[in-house]
């Protein structure tokens, strides 16, 4: 398979997995090959560690998965020093690209500010999808004020390329993506998964939808803004085999991203790359 360029980097196949589904690569690297991958999303970076929501945090349902982790994650400290040089240390041709989420903008532009420096990071990827808690729990990408501002000051704070993550929910995914690219957005990641009530099987009543039901919505978000903007798109959700990362590439996608998938099967990310080389070839 030929590499991929991707913001300035190169990646030796297209497939990642998606942040939060493999932590930030230890956790995984018993089970999945992580050099046999693209690269890896770390599982999102906040400055305060987070413990998350209560147990239990997962549910299946026919069409995928639930979750409600809650962005737990051991802060920013643990990151730089523990976790990021593990990933430097084991992980040679996978690329990594750092999730960074937060309550605030500020939250944001701290993680940045003391990860700009940080060996071995390609980009990071911004989270757009956390309710921001000064404007009374609405999401940052939910208006295109908010997700302006978020972006404007991210790409402020680092010098490294900003990749967009944005939920599916939005009337206008496209025209959300031209304002993250507007205020400084590398790329995009498309999309976050589905919010969804748990009905009472989780420790928090309120989810996110994810697994096979998000393909055909995935796969619609990236063709909606491939065809408005030339702007590189990371596409995830649903991916569980080679046809299914080839729909995401033929939409416009540079790259996909599996999580839920290789949460259920570790072995598949390794599949979907074989099943590429074989198509790509």
């Amino acid at each position: 398979m030929s590499a991929i360029e991707f913001l300035g980097a190169t990646f030796q196949n297209p497939v990642l997995l998606a942040a939060g589904t493999a932590g930030f690569g230890r956790e995984v690297q018993r089970v999945i090959a992580l050099d046999s991958l693209g690269g890896l999303i770390t599982k999102a970076v906040t400055p305060e560690p987070r413990r998350g929501h209560p147990a239990p945090r997962v549910a299946e349902f026919r069409g995928g998965m639930l979750n409600a982790i809650g962005l737990a994650n051991p802060g920013l400290d643990a990151v730089l020093q523990h976790e990021l040089p593990w990933l430097a240390a084991h992980v040679k041709r996978a690329r990594v690209i750092v999730n960074v989420a937060g309550a605030t903008v500020d939250d944001y532009v701290c993680v940045l500010g003391r990860l700009n420096a940080a060996p071995g990071i390609v980009a990071f990827e911004i989270n757009a999808s956390c309710p921001n808690t000064k404007a009374g729990g609405l999401e940052f990408g939910a208006s295109p004020t908010a997700l302006g501002e978020l972006v404007g000051r991210c790409r402020a704070a680092t010098s490294r390329p900003l990749i967009v993550k944005l939920s599916p929910v939005l009337p206008d995914i496209a025209a959300m993506a031209e304002v993250a690219a507007h205020e400084g957005a590398n790329a995009v990641s498309v999309v976050n998964t589905f919010p969804g009530a748990s009905g009472g099987r989780l420790g928090h009543a309120v989810g996110g939808v994810s697994g096979p039901a998000l393909l055909p919505i995935g796969v619609l978000a990236v063709s909606r803004i491939a065809g408005r903007l030339d702007l590189p798109i990371i596409g995830m959700g649903g991916i569980r085999t080679g046809t299914d990362a080839r729909r995401y590439l033929e939409a416009g996608a540079t790259l996909v991203a599996i999580g839920t998938a290789a949460l259920a099967d570790p072995r598949t990310p390794e599949r979907v790359v074989r099943a590429l080389d074989r198509w790509l070839s």
